[in-house]
C-alpha cells in the first residue's frame, strides 16, 4: 500500500510504534501541565510565559545541537534524552500523586523539558534518515510522522481530560512516564548498519562546523528560501492558535467546548494533510506545495477571522490546519532529501529552530498586537504576511526547481 510504503522497513515500523505511544503520553502531559498551571494560579499570563520558556531553548540550543548530532550516535542521544524525560515525568507524577506539587515544580520541569526537546526533535528527524534506506521513502516517512503528531494532538487532550476528571493529573504524568518505555525499547530493537553508526563518531570543531553549516544553508538557494519562508510562517501565521480562545469566546460567543471543537477541527485538517502527503512517492514537486501552502493558509485565516458563524468557522479551520502541516512536512521532506549526509543533522536543527524557536516570539508579537488592536486585526495582519511570503517564494520557484532537479537526478530519485 503506497501510503504505508515506509512500513516495509522493519526499523521504521519499530520507530513509528514506539513514537506513537510516547507522543500520546507527551501531549497528555502538555495538556495536564496547562490545566495544573491555571488551576494553581488562575493566571493566563503565566500560561503564556510557561509556553514561551519551554520553547525558547529551540532557538538557542537546536543549532549547536545539530552539529553535535553529526559527531555522535543519534540512537544513543535519543535513548539518553528519552530516559531523562521519563525520569522527569515520573518525578512530576510522584509530586502530583502525593499532593506536594507546586508551580515551581512545573516551571522547573518545563524548562528542563524544553532543553531536552531542543536536542531530541532535530535528532529524531535526522534519525529517520538513518533507518530509511530508500530515499524514495523519505517523503512518505516524514508524512506518516507528521500524521502521527497531528493524530496524537487530537487524541491526547481528550484522554488527559478524562483521566484528570476521573483520576487525577498525577495519573497523566505517570502514564506519560511509562509510555517512554515503548520508544526506548523500540530504539534498542532497531538494527542499524555499521557504517551509519561509525559516521556519527568523528570529532571536529563544533563552532567551525556550525559556521560551515550556516554558510552552506545560506548559499544554497532552496535551503535558504525554505528556511526563511517557514520562519516567517512560524512568526506570523502559527500564533493564531495562541489567540484562538479570543475567537471562541468573544467573537463566536462560545465557551471552552467551542475552543475544543475549533482546536480539534484544526488538528483534523492537519491529519488529512499528512495523509495526503503520504500518498506521494518522492519529494519531487513538493516545492510547489511549499510555495502555495502559506497563501492558502493566509486566505483561510482571513476568512476565519472575518467569520461570525461558529459552523462556518468550523468548516474553514480544517483548511488552516491542513495547509500548515503541508507547509511544515513538505519543507521537512525536501530538506531531508537534498541535504548532504554530513550536514543533515544541522539542517534539521535549523528547521527545528525556524519552527519551534520562532513560534514563541510570534506568539508574543501577535498577542501583543491583538491587545493593542484586536484579535481579528492581528490575525489578518499575520495572514497577509504569510501570503506575501508565499508570493516571494513563488517568484523564486523556477530557479529552485532547477537546482532541486539536479539533486534529484544525481540521487536517482524516481520522477513523478
Amino acid at each position: 500500500m503506497q501510503t504505508l510504503q515506509s512500513f516495509n522497513s522493519r526499523n521504521y515500523r519499530l520507530f513509528f510504534s514506539g513514537q506513537m505511544l510516547s507522543m500520546i503520553g507527551s501531549f497528555m502531559t502538555e495538556t495536564t501541565i496547562a490545566w495544573l498551571v491555571y488551576y494553581l494560579t488562575y493566571s493566563v499570563a503565566l500560561l503564556g510565559l510557561l509556553g514561551f520558556i519551554s520553547q525558547f531553548p529551540h532557538l538557542i540550543i537546536s543549532p549547536l545541537a545539530g552539529v553535535w548530532i553529526e559527531q555522535s550516535n543519534r540512537r544513543n542521544i535519543l535513548i539518553a534524552v528519552q530516559m531523562t524525560m521519563m525520569i522527569v515525568s515520573l518525578i512530576l507524577a510522584m509530586f502530583a500523586l502525593t499532593g506536594a506539587i507546586s508551580i515551581w515544580h512545573i516551571i522547573g520541569s518545563s524548562i528542563l523539558q524544553g532543553f531536552l526537546s531542543s536536542v531530541e526533535t532535530p535528532t529524531r528527524y535526522a534519525f529517520i534518515m538513518d533507518i530509511i534506506q530508500n530515499k524514495n521513502d523519505i517523503t512518505n516517512a516524514t508524512a506518516l510522522h507528521s500524521s502521527l503528531l497531528s493524530g496524537s494532538r487530537i487524541i491526547a487532550p481528550a484522554i488527559a481530560g478524562i483521566i484528570i476528571a476521573n483520576l487525577s493529573p498525577g495519573h497523566c504524568f505517570l502514564i506519560d512516564g511509562i509510555s517512554y518505555i515503548a520508544v526506548i525499547l523500540a530504539l534498542l530493537a532497531i538494527q542499524l548498519e555499521k557504517p551509519v553508526i561509525e559516521q556519527r563518531n568523528h570529532q571536529s570543531n563544533i563552532l567551525k562546523d556550525f559556521k560551515e553549516g550556516l554558510t552552506y544553508a545560506y548559499k544554497f538557494l532552496p535551503i535558504r528560501s525554505i528556511l526563511l519562508l517557514i520562519a516567517l510562517f512560524s512568526f506570523m501565521g502559527m500564533p493564531y492558535l495562541r489567540i484562538m480562545p479570543v475567537f471562541a469566546v468573544e467573537i463566536l460567543h462560545g465557551d471552552s467546548s467551542t475552543l475544543g471543537y475549533l482546536t480539534g477541527a484544526s488538528g483534523l485538517g492537519a491529519l488529512c494533510g499528512g495523509i495526503y502527503l503520504s500518498y506521494r512517492r518522492t519529494a519531487r514537486g513538493l516545492e510547489k506545495i511549499i510555495a502555495i501552502a502559506p497563501a492558502i493558509f493566509g486566505i483561510a485565516l482571513i476568512t476565519f477571522s472575518l467569520s461570525k458563524s461558529f459552523w462556518f468557522s468550523l468548516i474553514i479551520i480544517p483548511v488552516i490546519g491542513c495547509s500548515y502541516i503541508l507547509e511544515y512536512s513538505s519543507s521537512n521532506a525536501v530538506l531531508q532529501t537534498i541535504s548532504d549526509d554530513e550536514k543533515r543533522g544541522l539542517m534539521m536543527s535549523l528547521y527545528n529552530m525556524s519552527v519551534m524557536g520562532i513560534i514563541p516570539f510570534g506568539n508574543l508579537f501577535i498577542s501583543g498586537l491583538a491587545s493593542i488592536t484586536d484579535a481579528k486585526t492581528a490575525s489578518i495582519f499575520g495572514a497577509l504576511c504569510c501570503i506575501t511570503g508565499s508570493i516571494l517564494f513563488y517568484k523564486q520557484l523556477p530557479k529552485i526547481e532547477i537546482l532541486l532537479s539536479q539533486i534529484y537526478i544525481k540521487q536517482e530519485i524516481i520522477l513523478e
